[in-house]
Parts: structure tokens; sequence; C-alpha cells
């Protein structure tokens, strides 16, 4: 009879549901939008006023929302280990970058807050005045 060729994934499909009331009862896309620049400039912000710090992207039009890449200028460079040791003491979890390229990888996907970026802005501001 009418038996399915396959399976649909239930999971999957029970996540996005999930995660798309998530986003309609927390103001649509307008509003996540609206959090992405938020926590992004804020980020980015910190980044390129940090001494210690810049962005691997330096046209602001081209910097990502999503995942924002930064690394130790060169002068601090060997420091790098050390902030990423303070940065996992301060309760950061997951900025360590790619293996290849280094550096760090902040993720501000939907379900980051803007209260974890700026938990990541404090520790980056408390490490480079210990220095």
């Amino acid at each position: 009879g009418g038996s399915m060729f396959n399976t649909p994934p239930t999971v999957p499909i029970y996540c996005a549901l999930q995660t798309l009331r998530w986003i309609k009862a927390n103001g649509g896309v307008a509003e996540m939008e609206r959090r992405a620049i938020e926590k992004a400039n804020a980020l980015y912000a910190e980044i390129d006023r940090n001494k210690m710090f810049r962005a691997t992207v330096k046209d602001h039009e081209d910097r990502s929302r999503m995942n924002v890449c930064f690394v130790m200028n060169d002068e601090y460079k060997e420091l790098e280990a050390d902030f990423l040791n303070f940065a996992t003491e301060c309760g950061m979890v997951g900025i360590k970058g790619h293996r290849i390229v280094g550096g760090f990888r902040a993720s501000c996907y939907n379900a980051q807050t803007i209260e974890g970026v700026n938990a990541l802005v404090a520790c980056m501001k408390e490490f480079e005045n210990k220095i």
C-alpha cells in the first residue's frame, strides 16, 4: 500500500520545528538579524580597540556576523596559548581557531546571547590589562 519509500528524518524535522518556534517567539527573523548585528558589532569593536588582537577580515562590510575570526597582533603572537587558557578559565568554550589557521573564532549563532558576547569582551579586556 501506502508505505513511504524512505523514512523521514523525524528528529531533525522536530528540531527544526522547535527552532523555528523559538525564533518566532523571540521576534522572528528581523529580531534575529538585530541581535546578530548587535553581537557582532560589540565583539568587533573590542577586537578593533584592543591592542592585542586584530580581525582576520579588515573590511567591515566583509566581516561575518556569524563567526567572528580574530588573531593576536604580531607583537603578542606568543601569548596565543596563554589567552586561550585564560579565556577557558573565564568560561569561554570553543573559541580556538582552525588547527591550520590558528587564532580564534567566536561563533555568534542565534542561541548565543549578548551576555555571552559581553563576557568574551570582558575577558579580552581583562587579559589585555594583565599584560
